[in-house]
């Protein structure tokens, strides 16, 4: 979240007995960061590291904790706090006149895993931390903070975040970023590492503030364009639409391009993405740094994922969050091969969080979507929540959707204003439902 981002600079504090200092040039990250990807398959290991605007000259700390989170033994954590470049000027980092546009883009992009073997298990998750930098500038953001564990990397971003798998990408950005920027970057450093796309999914609801945003994003049809024209000729099931409420608010539809090779989706994972705004104002105040807080953006960002409830959302994942300055709040979550996400812009007026999580169906009860999605909204107490679920190689289940709506008006009061169902061709099918407290 860039209109924030700024003041980060010189309150980063370094929390170690030691560091070591190093002139920072792109050929010592990517050294690095090649030699931390052998630490990747030592199961439990997980690293994290933290990037700060204090100078883009060096490069300092490197140390070895330990930390315990619930219902998990003791995690092993290589934490690397990296001294980084941010933009700083209003033309590095272009915002919307009107407010922050919390809506975010998000992007997916899959590959065929025909070269993923266990002599070659890290895929995309070999791709140098530089080529990726070079990919975010274009987007129009950076690297705040990251941590990785043996399935995928997780990069908190100044606009959203980022995920990398060995076969998948997932790239969300709020603000004015230009994502699809991304598209043609990536899928040539996927080829450098002998990968092929196999599919691409982009989404995104409607905007708080679409006049401010730059081309292609003021018009969905022109993104569509820009999406096709970046994408393998062969890809032969292309299907574009937007899913619009008809009884409810008709400004938050939900816009949706997918593209694939095959017609049979290849994604376990059930995708759910929440939307909410008109955030509590309360509950929002936790997001809001308090004056004279001296501490950086990480423990700040610690004590806002505390102070809110996120931590019990899913008590087994592994939280790397980051606070901005004064407001706002970004978060990823680790737990196995499952990740999950919130961005939070909390100015009255304009206040949007979102959440995101993969899940199975079938798990015995591990990831409840209804119970995940009420602990998660309760967080913010939202006046108005969209909800997409994507069943990619899941089956559409109808009981899923009505139990989601039961448990919504059950615990949390939010009626069910409308449900939309689309299927995709080689991408599953999309179920949109837009929820508002019963007393509008």
């Amino acid at each position: 979240m860039h209109t924030y981002i700024h003041n980060i600079q010189n309150k980063h504090k370094l929390s170690s007995s030691f560091s070591f200092h190093y002139a920072c040039n792109h050929d010592f990250i990517g050294l690095l960061t090649r030699m931390l990807l052998l630490l990747y398959t030592l199961q439990n290991l997980s690293y994290k590291y933290h990037f700060s605007s204090t100078s883009h000259h060096y490069l300092s700390l490197l140390s070895l904790q330990t930390h315990t989170h619930t219902h998990s033994s003791a995690l092993f954590l290589l934490q690397l706090s990296l001294f980084c470049y941010i933009p700083t000027s209003s033309s590095d980092l272009p915002m919307a006149v009107s407010g922050f546009e919390g809506f975010e883009k998000r992007l997916e992009l899959r590959f065929f895993n025909d070269s993923i073997t266990n002599n070659n298990p890290m895929g995309l998750r070999l791709i140098d931390f530089e080529s990726l930098d070079q990919v975010l500038n274009e987007v129009q953001c950076t690297v705040v903070s990251a941590v990785a564990n043996h399935s995928f990397d997780a990069y908190v971003l100044s606009e959203s975040s980022l995920f990398v798998y060995p076969t998948k990408i997932i790239i969300k950005t709020c603000g004015t970023t230009q994502l699809l920027k991304s598209i043609r970057p990536l899928i040539h450093l996927a080829r450098n590492v002998n990968l092929t796309l196999r599919a691409c999914r982009y989404s995104r609801g409607s905007f708080i503030f679409p006049n401010s945003q730059p081309f292609p994003y003021t018009s969905f049809e022109d993104e569509v364009v820009i999406v096709e024209e970046s994408l393998p000729k062969s890809f032969r099931y292309r299907k574009a639409s937007v899913m619009t409420p008809s009884n409810s608010n008709p400004s938050r539809a939900w816009h949706v391009f997918t593209a694939s090779a095959d017609v049979e989706p290849d994604e376990t994972l059930v995708v759910v993405e929440v939307c909410m705004t008109e955030l509590d104002r309360v509950n929002a105040r936790s997001f809001f740094r308090r004056k004279g807080d001296e501490g950086n953006s990480d423990s700040a960002g610690k004590e806002m994922t505390r102070l809110s409830g996120i931590d019990m959302i899913n008590a087994n994942a592994f939280i790397c969050d980051f606070a901005f300055d004064p407001c706002g709040y970004s978060m990823n979550g680790v737990d196995g091969d499952r990740y999950s996400t919130i961005h939070v812009t909390p100015e009255d007026g304009f206040s949007y969080a979102s959440f995101e999580c993969g899940l199975s169906l079938y798990d015995g009860g591990h990831g409840d979507i209804a119970e995940v999605l009420a602990r998660a909204i309760d967080v913010f107490r939202p006046g108005c929540v969209s909800i997409a679920t994507t069943y990619n190689g899941e089956d559409y289940d109808h009981e899923v959707t009505k139990r989601v709506e039961r448990v919504l008006a059950k615990k949390l009061g939010l009626k069910c204003r409308s449900r939309l169902m689309d299927e995709f061709p080689g991408s599953g099918t999309v179920v949109y439902q837009s929820f508002t407290p019963r007393r509008k």
